[in-house]
């Protein structure tokens, strides 16, 4: 039984992890995996990896009815772009497995600050709001949907921090639609990992159903949210950037900490 205090932290969990996936398209494994075990207080690791896959990929689903409803998913780019990710996720997976957690973090958390800094270069740009999966941008789409569900699955995450950087340079899509369309591999990726997860009996379902409720809510207002900060000119892609910078100094932090306590 999930008692009282539990359950509360749990929606009020799922409701931040909504907010971040509705807001940026990403955070949403990133910030459930430390929710469940240091605020809702999931003493299993790996149930609560199986549980926050479950969480992240029905948000994920979730998110995306409502972008998809304001018209600004590209589905031609971003459902070959999920596919190419999924099969990148499972080689990824494969050698994640093969190397140090505590390297891997690190090694995430230096990535995606690179990749803040590359958002915040080029924050300025508006790009194509029209573009459609074609014969030039098809390879970059598929090449890059590799790339990222490999890195996906190396790193034992969802990817949305990965993911829109890599629709926007595939594509030359704004971070809006970039946003909304990495929300398809996103929920592809969460399933693949929830599907591993729930066969092992590794899902804390009770749990699962209250981060997806609150994630629910959090959701509709962080795809508000990014609708009003996409019509400011650059607005989204920094507070994009925020977030990654937050995350990984957070990661960082913890490592050093681990490290140190080891």
């Amino acid at each position: 039984m999930i008692s009282v205090a539990h359950s509360l932290l749990g929606l009020a969990s799922g409701l931040l992890v909504g907010f971040s996936l509705g807001l940026v398209g990403g955070g949403g494994s990133i910030l459930a995996v430390p929710l469940m075990v240091y605020v809702v207080g999931v003493p299993e690791p790996h149930v609560a990896i199986g549980t926050s896959a479950i969480a992240v990929a029905a948000n994920a689903a979730v998110n995306l009815s409502n972008h998809a409803r304001g018209g600004t998913v590209i589905w031609s780019c971003a459902l070959p772009f999920a596919i190419a990710g999924v099969a990148g996720a499972f080689c990824g997976s494969l050698l994640g497995k093969m190397i140090d957690g505590q390297k891997l973090l690190a090694l995430f958390a230096l990535v995606m600050l690179v990749i803040a800094m590359l958002m915040l270069k080029t924050r300025a740009r508006v790009g194509a709001t029209d573009v459609r999966m074609n014969a030039s941008n098809l390879p970059a789409i598929v090449g890059l949907g590799l790339a990222t569900g490999t890195l996906s699955g190396f790193f034992g995450i969802g990817g949305g921090f990965l993911i829109v950087p890599a629709l926007m340079l595939a594509t030359g899509m704004p971070i809006m639609n970039a946003v909304s369309s990495s929300l398809v591999a996103v929920t592809a990726f969460g399933m693949t990992t929830a599907l591993s997860y729930a066969w092992s009996d590794l899902v804390s379902w009770g749990l699962a159903i209250l981060f997806i409720a609150g994630g629910i809510l959090g959701g509709w207002a962080g795809t508000r949210s990014a609708r009003h900060l996409s019509e400011r000119r650059g607005a989204l892609n920094t507070v994009f950037a925020a977030v990654i910078i937050a995350v990984a100094l957070y990661m960082l932090v913890r490592n050093i900490a681990g490290f140190s306590a080891s």
